[in-house]
């Protein structure tokens, strides 16, 4: 029965990683853009 705890936990995870990706990569590209920016400065 653990297993199936287990199993749900990496499902949520896996899933949660892919919709955060999908409504914030215009966020995470800005902020590359951003920190590449200072770099180079």
């Amino acid at each position: 029965m653990n297993w199936i705890v287990v199993l749900a936990l990496v499902v949520a995870v896996v899933a949660g990683y892919f919709w955060i990706r999908k409504n914030f990569k215009s966020e995470i590209e800005r902020y590359r853009r951003i920190r590449r920016a200072n770099r180079e400065e």
